[in-house]
């Protein structure tokens, strides 16, 4: 197919034949603002060592994590770009304490985005794939965005999310809740044109994604789990299964929705008194609906992760994502 017979990301919004049917002009907006946000993100990345935007920022994020100057910049850039706009009453992000909130002189925004401007950063020295994540949730009417209880949704209540990863080529993925779709950034027209619908996630897989690193500090049914995989064909699962790791949430979900396997970043004692490793409202919930909307689970072990009431914005989950037969399989374990 050539570039002409593509449909650009713009085209696609419009488009009210589609599953998505018609979408209000704040939401188009948010997701346009986040893609060309995205675009201008993968440009930065994609200058590396030209642009000195390599290496550390000298500074700690939320978490107490040091973050990369890209971090930094990729925060600056959807915090701009989204502020100039009426569409949005507030921001969250992984790498704030607080919310943002968007002034909106005679208006209120519609919706709340929440984002991890750059997932992976520690992959950035090395030139390995690395992305952002975004969720977009209504915004309550009247609302204070200040105020970071307005951004406490469960996950089902999102209405679009998605993430865009910068790797050979820079894709964005999204769902609006009528399944997921690819679309490609045409590095020549600086267009994003759609290059896949309804990605679908198998049931089955022989693939997994996990730090081994951790292994020794998982709780007892990761560890058989593991364990049962790792065994193969002479196990009792009777095939063999290939373990992936690329130390990005979105290189290794973007790996599984394109060709299947199971994502697991558990509970284990070094993080047990901080609920898990991954931020449920900047990672857990937008990548849980993305997989759900491909056909696959998404689980803590002990609930669904878009079932969970928020405690806070920087909440932290144990994840466990993928093809439906190992989440049915990974739940039956933690709670036997």
């Amino acid at each position: 197919m050539t570039t002409e017979q593509h449909i650009t990301f713009t085209d696609w919004l419009h488009d009210s034949s589609r599953g998505h049917g018609a979408l209000p002009a704040n939401l188009i907006q948010t997701l346009m603002v986040t893609a060309e946000a995205c675009r201008r993100i993968g440009a930065a990345i994609g200058q590396g060592a030209l642009a000195g935007v390599l290496g550390a920022a000298g500074s700690e994020n939320v978490q107490g994590e040091d973050q990369k100057k890209l971090d930094v910049i990729a925060n600056d850039i959807l915090l701009q770009l989204h502020s100039d706009g009426s569409h949005l009453a507030g921001m969250a992000s992984e790498e704030m304490d607080d919310p943002f909130p968007v002034p909106h002189p005679g208006s209120e925004g519609a919706y709340l985005l929440l984002f991890d401007p750059l997932d992976g950063s520690s992959n950035i020295d090395i030139n390995a794939p690395v992305g952002t994540i975004f969720s977009v949730l209504p915004a309550p009417n009247g609302c204070d965005a200040r105020d970071a209880s307005v951004f406490l949704q469960p996950g089902s209540a999102q209405v679009a999310a998605g993430y865009a990863i910068y790797g050979p080529s820079t894709q964005f993925i999204l769902t609006l809740g009528h399944g997921v779709h690819a679309f490609t950034l045409d590095r020549y027209s600086g267009e994003l044109l759609l290059t896949q619908e309804n990605l679908t996630l198998p049931a089955q897989t022989q693939e997994f994604a996990i730090n081994m690193s951790n292994q020794r500090f998982w709780e007892a049914p990761v560890q058989s789990y593991v364990a049962d995989l790792l065994a193969g064909k002479t196990g009792p699962r009777a095939k063999d299964f290939n373990m992936r790791w690329v130390a990005a949430m979105v290189a290794d979900v973007h790996r599984l929705l394109c060709r299947g396997g199971v994502f697991l970043y558990p509970l284990d004692s070094k993080m047990a008194s901080k609920g898990g490793k991954l931020r449920l409202m900047y990672e857990a919930n937008p990548m849980a609906w993305l997989v759900e909307q491909a056909g696959g689970e998404a689980s803590t072990g002990h609930q669904r992760i878009m079932d969970i009431q928020p405690s806070g914005l920087h909440q932290r989950v144990p994840v466990m994502l993928g093809a439906s037969e190992e989440i049915a399989e990974l739940t039956r374990l933690h709670s036997a």
